[in-house]
């Protein structure tokens, strides 16, 4: 149940901070920075889909971590597994929040526009990646603090420029 529009400056900020410190941790390839922008909750959930897949009610993604444990897992994987073999690349993130909505009890649906750029190491040369949509489910405390019940990622084409090694 839908409680209104957030005009709240406070709760505002702390939900834009929220996604700045998203982005901020994805571009500084800083996988535990990302995974301490989502509750700790074990339902905590990120995932990764296409406009297609939502178009046509599909259940696909190229993500699905529908919890905490599994977001854990995605730090490993990055950060020990895959490490050193794949060919690195830079991203830069462009976020721009467009509404945001109280659900009730310091919940919050908020949906972003996101492009994320990237620079392999080997041309130099600054591509786009991706372009898309963030639905986000944000927690916000009493004193401020706003973390990720959940991000779901849907990208508007259903190829990606290159392989996917980081979140969105």
């Amino acid at each position: 149940m839908s409680t209104g529009i957030v005009t709240n400056p406070e709760v505002l900020a702390a939900i834009d901070a929220l996604q700045l410190r998203y982005i901020g941790a994805l571009d500084d390839k800083d996988m535990s920075g990302w995974l301490a922008t989502f509750s700790t909750q074990a339902d905590a959930a990120y995932f990764l889909t296409t406009a297609q897949n939502v178009d046509e009610n599909l259940p696909l993604g190229l993500i699905h971590d529908d919890n905490h444990a599994r977001l854990q897992d995605r730090v490993t994987f990055v950060t020990k597994v895959w490490a050193g073999t794949y060919q690195d690349y830079q991203t830069r993130h462009f976020v721009q929040r467009i509404t945001s909505v109280e659900v009730g009890d310091g919940e919050y649906e908020v949906k972003s526009n996101f492009s994320m750029l990237y620079t392999p190491s080997d041309t130099g040369r600054a591509e786009v990646f991706t372009a898309g949509v963030y639905l986000d489910r944000v927690l916000v405390g009493a004193h401020g603090a706003a973390c990720f019940k959940s991000k779901k990622v849907i990208n508007d084409t259903p190829v990606l420029a290159r392989y996917l090694v980081y979140p969105i």
